[in-house]
């Protein structure tokens, strides 16, 4: 069997009901593919240690990239930086001071990325900073300020480096539109029944069910060529 590496969002793909609460049968289907021998990896835009906790306790690969490609945790002390969080919290203090309501939410430390809640309009906000060194993007849960050239294909190629993997190796499953740079690094991606009509046009794969209920319905369809793998 040649074994794959399958790179996997976490809200909006894995959880249920829109609320962040994972879908038991979604993480079983992972772990089945983790105890068949291939690699699954978490590459999310909610800090690499949730998502290094969520491989450890649900049984996948002890690797997670976070914060939308910025920080990439191996271990409870072992984390590569890829963006720059100064560079983030000035872009920040300067968008507060040309917009109004531009807030922080309320998340798990992040050492690389400015997380905002989505209080204002994006495209104004991207227009502001279009002098900074940063980027702006939407993960359908909150607003990210990353140092430009970070984006989630940028950190999981990092991964895929160090583990010596190949595109042709890959699976990418998501939902949003920062998942689109992930998409870019496999050579099979599913875009899931609630993502947007633009992601789904960057996959080469769409279901339609939604979050959890997708990630059942993709990796049912792709398991007769696992199978032949």
């Amino acid at each position: 069997m040649r074994k794959k590496t399958f790179a996997i969002d976490i809200d909006g793909t894995i959880t249920e009901n829109g609320g962040g609460t994972i879908h038991l049968d979604a993480l079983a289907a992972l772990r089945h593919l983790k105890d068949a021998g291939h690699n699954v990896i978490f590459v999310s835009g909610r800090s690499s240690v949730e998502g290094y906790l969520l491989s450890v306790f649900g049984g996948m690969t002890r690797t997670a990239v976070g914060e939308n490609g910025g920080c990439i945790t191996y271990g409870p002390n072992d984390h590569t930086l890829i963006g720059k969080k100064q560079e983030c919290v000035k872009a920040f203090e300067f968008l507060s001071s040309k917009l109004d309501n531009v807030k922080e939410k309320p998340v798990f430390p992040r050492m690389t990325e400015v997380v905002l809640q989505r209080t204002f309009d994006i495209e104004e906000g991207r227009k502001i900073l279009a002098s900074h060194n940063v980027i702006l993007t939407d993960s359908m849960y909150a607003y990210h300020i990353n140092s430009k050239g970070v984006d989630k294909g940028s950190g999981f190629e990092e991964v895929m480096k160090k583990l010596s993997v190949t595109k042709d190796d890959v699976i990418a499953i998501g939902d949003s539109e920062t998942d689109i740079p992930l998409f870019k690094c496999a050579s099979l991606s599913i875009a899931l029944g609630n993502s947007s009509d633009y992601v789904k046009s960057n996959a080469t794969m769409v279901v339609s069910a939604k979050e959890g209920d997708g990630v059942i319905e993709a990796l049912g369809k792709i398991a007769p060529k696992l199978a032949e793998i």
